[in-house]
């Protein structure tokens, strides 16, 4: 254990909050128990850390959650973490839900992975925080760090976290991915320690963080100048004429592209004798057969794949007998030959919307069922 270490900020029940945004199989999960872990062990902190997940498939939102506070105090609190001090998205995608960021004071230091420009994060940021405050945004390229050094995403976040938060040594977050990880994939340790360093170098302060913050700080007191009424709609919050909805429906979009790991199944038809193989193994209904011809015979042809629905497992490329589908690097190919979006399916792949119904409070069963005193009838 080493030295203990002095918390930059806390809240007012004396805690350091950490929320991670991700999406399921990019390892949100175990990296925000590697970060509890690192508190208690080696820093001298009490510490606290669980997750909030679906159905644990992978594409389905994903948060963890993470408290530090003085050893000498208890974590009292144990809901999930509302105003975070740092905050980190795990894909730019996620960007796309004004929720990932809310919550966000002057405080809170941003951890953001994509591969986007400072000028194009500015923004998506000014759009969809609608000026909320933060401190500090660090960007890196997790997934082409973890490519080029074999390790995953989350132990490239968690290097560039270290950095982002400055009261962390690298080298104790070295020990507990050796602790944890070391154990269970010894072969893999190496290059998941490649992958820490990897993110604590490649992450970069973007000075528009401070510029954002101080908008806001000056829009917030030219405001306070004594003018009560209602601030009007703006260009960068407009209000859409006549009160209209234009989130119709409200419900979760069908596209797990962001959990792929920068891999895709390339198809080249050419080779393909549309045994089914591929359809049969893929779990997310990513093939599209339709009625066709086949060398002289009405058949269902594989026409093309979904690649919303695509999360790269490739089980596809390991059954394919003709090697009509192979691995490539989705960062060469952008415009995808064969991409076929299901037609059957209701989609807005630019961006997410906020969240279904869940499961109880918003469902259509609680308008539906009969309830005595909570319960069903």
């Amino acid at each position: 254990m080493t030295e203990s270490v002095r918390l930059p900020a806390v809240n007012d029940m004396g805690n350091y909050e950490i929320r991670l945004e991700s999406i399921g199989g990019l390892g949100a999960n175990l990296c925000g128990k590697m970060l509890g872990e690192l508190g208690l062990r080696h820093l001298h902190l009490n510490s606290a850390s669980f997750s909030s997940y679906g159905s644990e498939k992978t594409g389905t939102p994903v948060t963890a959650y993470i408290r530090y506070c003085d050893w000498d105090k208890d974590i009292r609190v144990h809901s999930p973490v509302v105003h975070p001090h740092l905050l980190c998205i795990f894909h730019d995608a996620l960007l796309s839900d004004s929720g990932v960021l809310a919550g966000c004071t002057k405080d809170t230091v941003i951890v953001l992975h994509t591969t986007d420009t400072p000028d194009r994060i500015e923004k998506r940021l000014y759009r969809l925080s609608h000026r909320i405050p933060f401190q500090a945004l660090y960007t890196l390229p997790a997934q082409q760090i973890a490519m080029e050094t074999h390790s995953r995403i989350n132990v490239v976040m968690l290097g560039a976290m270290v950095k982002a938060m400055g009261f962390i040594p690298l080298l104790s977050a070295e020990d507990i991915c050796s602790e944890t990880l070391g154990k269970k994939y010894p072969d893999a340790l190496a290059a998941n320690l490649a992958g820490l360093r990897g993110g604590y170098e490649a992450a970069k302060l973007l000075s528009m963080a401070k510029e954002s913050a101080d908008t806001t700080s000056k829009t917030t007191a030219g405001n306070a100048g004594g003018n009560t009424a209602v601030a009007s709609p703006t260009a960068a919050s407009p209000m859409p004429a006549g009160g209209l909805n234009p989130h119709f429906g409200n419900s979760v979009a069908n596209d797990l592209s962001p959990s792929r790991q920068g891999y895709i199944p390339l198809f080249i038809q050419e080779r393909c004798i549309n045994c089914g193989l591929c359809d049969s193994t893929c779990p997310d209904m990513v093939f599209q057969f339709e009625k066709g011809m086949y060398r002289g015979r009405e058949m269902m042809v594989n026409r093309g794949l979904d690649y919303y629905h695509c999360k790269g497992c490739l089980r596809c490329v390991q059954v394919c007998p003709t090697q009509a589908l192979v691995k490539g690097l989705e960062s060469e190919h952008p415009h995808k030959e064969w991409f076929l979006p299901n037609q059957e399916l209701i989609r807005r792949p630019d961006y997410y919307e906020k969240t279904g119904a869940d499961g109880y409070i918003t469902s259509e069963s609680y308008l539906t069922e009969k309830r005595i005193e909570g319960g069903e009838v």
